[in-house]
This record gives C-alpha cells, sequence and structure tokens, in this order.
C-alpha cells in the first residue's frame, strides 16, 4: 500500500488492508494500487538495486497469461530472462519462478479492477471497520507486550508510538491478517495481466513487474522459496505490508539479530515502520492536521482541492481561497494541504464532506496509502488506543 510501502510518489501500490479497501471502496477506501498504492500511485519509486525501467521490456498491457501460469507468455519470459541477465543470475532463477511456478491467478485482476466512477465515499462507515472495540483491544495488547520496542522507536525515529500501533492495527489487526496469497503469483499477474481499463494501467504494469524484481531478489537472498512467501493480493509482505522493494529499503533490524524479518520479529516491523515514515518526511513534533472553518464569500474548493492531500498552500494562500484555519495552524510555518473526507450521499441520509488542513506528516503518512480516509483511521485507530491505554 509502506506505503509503505516500492511506493510510488503519485499512486503508489496496496497494502494489506486492500481486499477490506476495495471491498470498501463504496465507504471510503480508495481504489489504489497501491495508493500507495500510493496517492495517487502514478509514478512508482523503485526501492534499491530495482532495474531501471530502460533496462526492462517495455510495461504494456498484454494479453491474460494461461490460467496454469507464465511459460507461453512473451512478455513474461522476456523480463524473466532480462532479470537474470541483468542480475547475473546463470541458473535462470527469474525465468525458472516467472515462466514456470508462477500462477495467473483471476481473482486478483478482478480485485484491482477499477470501481465505478462517482461512488460516494462514506469516512464515518470507513472508520467504523477499524476503530472499533477488538481492534482497539488487541492495539492495547498490542502495545503492552511490545512497549519497550516502540518507546525506542519514537525515541530514535522521533515517530509516536500510537502511530506505528494505528498502521500495525489497521495494516495487519497486529498480524492477525498478513495476506494469504502467493505473492508471487499476485505480482506476476499484476505485471503482466493488469486490468487494461484502469487509467493508469501502463504505469501500475512497470510498477508490479518492478516490484516481482525486487521480490525475487529478497526471496533469493532468503531462506524462504519464493512460492512460499504469502501476503495481500498486491503483494504486500509481513505485519507492516511493505512491498518487496521496501524491505531493503526501509526494513531495520531492530532486534539485532543480524537480519531484517518483517514477518516473524515484532521488533523490526515496529522499526521498520517508524524508518519509512521518516525516510518519506516525516517531522517530528509536527501535528497531522489541523481543525479549520471557511469564508463561503471567497471559498474556492476546486482550486484547494487540486493538489490532493500534497501540502501545497500557505498560510496566506488558504486564507486567500476561503479557508479559516483553526487551533495551532495559525502558528504552523509549513505548507498544508486541504483534506476531505465525504461522508456518504447527502441525497440518501449522508452528511456533508468533512474537511482538515493536512500537514507534511498527514502527507508522510499517505506514501503508505494515498487514501486520505487510510491516513485519517490510522490517526484515529492509534489515538483510541493510546486513550484506552491511558483510561
Amino acid at each position: 500500500m509502506p506505503l509503505k510501502p516500492a511506493l510510488a510518489i503519485l499512486e503508489p501500490a496496496p497494502t494489506q488492508t486492500q481486499r477490506r479497501r476495495f471491498t470498501l471502496a463504496a465507504l471510503g477506501a480508495a481504489v489504489l494500487l497501491p495508493s500507495a498504492l500510493l496517492p495517487a500511485r502514478a509514478l512508482a519509486h523503485p526501492g534499491p538495486g530495482t532495474l531501471p525501467a530502460a533496462a526492462l521490456p517495455a510495461p504494456a498491457v498484454s494479453a491474460p497469461a494461461t490460467p496454469g501460469g507464465f511459460a507461453q507468455h512473451p512478455a513474461a519470459l522476456a523480463f524473466a530472462r532480462q532479470l537474470d541477465a541483468e542480475q547475473g543470475w546463470s541458473d535462470g532463477w527469474a525465468e525458472r519462478w516467472i515462466g514456470h511456478e508462477a500462477r495467473h491467478r483471476p481473482q486478483i485482476v478482478r480485485l484491482m479492477t477499477p470501481m465505478p466512477r462517482g461512488t460516494l465515499r462514506d469516512w464515518p462507515a470507513y472508520r467504523a471497520r477499524f476503530v472499533e472495540p477488538v481492534r482497539i483491544q488487541a492495539g492495547l495488547r498490542f502495545w503492552q507486550q511490545h512497549e519497550a520496542s516502540l518507546e525506542r522507536a519514537e525515541r530514535e525515529f522521533g515517530v509516536p508510538d500510537w502511530l506505528i500501533v494505528g498502521i500495525i492495527g489497521v495494516e495487519t489487526l497486529y498480524g492477525r491478517h498478513m495476506g494469504t496469497h502467493r505473492v508471487l503469483d499476485s505480482l506476476a499477474t499484476l505485471g503482466f495481466d493488469f486490468p487494461p481499463e484502469h487509467p493508469r494501467a501502463a504505469q501500475r504494469t512497470e510498477f508490479f513487474r518492478s516490484e516481482l524484481a525486487a521480490f525475487l531478489r529478497l526471496s533469493r537472498e532468503h531462506p524462504r522459496p519464493p512460492d512460499a512467501w504469502r501476503g495481500s493480493f498486491a503483494g504486500a509482505i509481513g505485519l507492516p505490508q511493505f512491498m518487496p522493494s521496501n524491505w531493503p529499503r526501509f526494513g531495520v533490524d531492530f532486534d539485532a539479530d543480524g537480519r531484517v524479518d518483517l514477518i516473524d520479529s515484532v521488533p523490526d516491523a515496529i522499526g521498520s515502520v517508524a524508518n519509512f515514515l521518516v525516510g518519506h518526511g516525516w517531522q517530528p513534533g509536527m501535528p497531522t492536521h489541523f481543525p479549520l472553518s471557511f469564508d463561503p464569500a471567497r471559498l474556492d474548493l476546486p482550486t484547494l482541492l487540486a493538489p490532493s492531500i500534497r501540502p501545497s498552500f500557505t498560510l496566506e494562500q488558504l486564507q486567500a481561497l476561503g479557508v479559516q484555519p483553526g487551533g495551532a495552524a495559525a502558528q504552523h510555518n509549513g505548507l498544508l494541504a486541504l483534506v476531505e473526507l465525504e461522508q456518504g450521499d447527502p441525497a440518501r441520509g449522508g452528511q456533508p464532506a468533512s474537511h482538515w488542513l493536512g500537514t507534511q506528516n498527514f502527507f508522510a503518512i499517505s506514501r503508505y496509502n494515498p487514501s486520505s480516509y487510510y491516513v485519517m483511521a490510522v490517526i484515529d485507530l492509534g489515538q483510541a488506543v493510546r486513550a484506552r491505554r491511558r483510561s
């Protein structure tokens, strides 16, 4: 989805909450890929060692693979052989796993197919799926069991403990739901059979092919073979649901056992989430968002919403466009974004959209998943667990 997760600069790739997100698109889940996919995830920025786009076969959307695999898929085999050559894998590692072991999964294509345009999202319904008693209680237990690692991550990275708790809770319910799809199949299917009707099919195809390459590099250096990894339908892995390229890029050996393990090591997952946020611009001590009110006479919502949740406006610009910052926002020095959360269809009992001012730290969280609904759910869950812990 860290968004983390290699995440896309404008429109990253899905994280663990993927299936739930797509199923709940009408509730406010982003059809992203990963928005992380991230926020609009239009262009992926691969992690270290990822092959440059120019070195790989063109990511044109191609015909689906046969149900059994990719042995007869020209683009897949060309990609695999190119990867073997670039990496110096004389044993044909990529060709073996892509051409002969990966399986095409039609259900993954269906899950990635965009939802109909114009569907109004519902923030209260979306929030209720994550900020609820079972998840809050699980978060409290997680915090109690891993308090030392959370405190250390906050001390070393400047990322609040409650925020790390919120991300891991939304992503995998603290490890309960890390995904059941074979990562090899997910990435191969999306890399060579991405839904052509998607508005960014070419970019998404390139993104998933780069993640497939990163996954094969990761699994070659890991005792777990490629067909044994399980994750989300979009290929996100482990407690923090990192895309494969983010494992070497942001993974931290926080338990000092000599390796990064985001599947079985909670300390490593905690440190890696914090490192991911710092790597995407997290500023210690900065709030994530502020309240606001509008001046109807000057309000220009189209202009304010055009940059999405990327901080783009000074306080003076916001005021000129009809925004009246509330709380500590008047003393904020950085750029801000207008965050809009739809609350259902007013014609069917929904409420008007709610609005907030998002800071650089709000945007940093969105690199995990570029949906403002996701970011607010993470924040609200983490703060709800913190409140329960203090009660």
